[in-house]
């Protein structure tokens, strides 16, 4: 009879341990998950999130195992791997979420990794209404560890490192941006219309920040922003 006793006993216990585990796991990811949809809910749409945001939140596998949740519930929305964005949405023109632009994606990926970064090329032609096509793969320099972030199909963001400081030492972002651009265009090609568009983005340029910025461009730059 003992034995018996001892037996049931045996094989009872590991399921009550097993069914309490997995009570207290469950009870573990629904705490995770309602603490990190809270923050997300009270946050400003257009945020970006990563699972490093979450650290006090859970275990790694729970704020992940939440992150997917959030996702599969429309929360947020995943836009490359471990990056997570709660979307705007249009009201007025009622055309639902309006995605986040490469820039706004870059600038969240440097802000997490505390690093500083600044477009090259195509895409700060772009941005000053100097091109209209948009390239698949935006190039972004950086003081930090070199890198490519895949954006759905074949787009993408690439940081290349620079140990060129020059870069970042322009007060003005948007006079960074018309250096870098007409340094793509190159000297000499620079047409009077392009001219045009540039003068009026040095119209927003703090006189003072002008006076600093303007020293760090080439001379040639130099010698063309003069002349506004």
């Amino acid at each position: 009879l003992f034995f018996c006793i001892f037996l049931r006993k045996s094989l009872v216990l590991p399921q009550i341990c097993n069914k309490f585990v997995a009570k207290y796991v469950f009870m573990a990811s629904q705490s995770t998950y309602n603490d990190i949809k809270r923050h997300v809910e009270l946050s400003e749409r257009g945020t970006l999130f990563f699972p490093d945001t979450f650290t006090t939140s859970g275990s790694s596998d729970a704020v992940r195992s939440a992150l997917v949740r959030l996702c599969e519930n429309n929360v947020l929305i995943r836009v490359a791997q471990g990056i997570y964005y709660y979307p705007k949405i249009d009201t007025k023109w009622g055309s639902g979420l309006i995605p986040p632009s490469i820039e706004e994606i870059a600038k969240g990926i440097a802000k997490r990794d505390k690093v500083r970064i600044a477009p090259t090329g195509s895409y700060a032609l772009y941005q000053l209404g100097l091109s209209t096509q948009i390239p698949a793969n935006v190039v972004f320099i950086t003081d930090g560890s070199p890198r490519r972030v895949t954006i759905g199909k074949g787009k993408g963001i690439l940081f290349k490192h620079t140990s060129e400081m020059r870069t970042f030492a322009y007060l003005s972002p948007l006079m960074a941006l018309i250096v870098t651009a007409l340094r793509e265009i190159g000297e000499g090609n620079v047409t009077d219309e392009q001219k045009a568009i540039i003068k009026t983005h040095l119209e927003k340029v703090d006189e003072e920040d002008f006076k600093h910025d303007v020293q760090l461009a080439p001379i040639w730059v130099r010698k063309l922003l003069m002349e506004k």
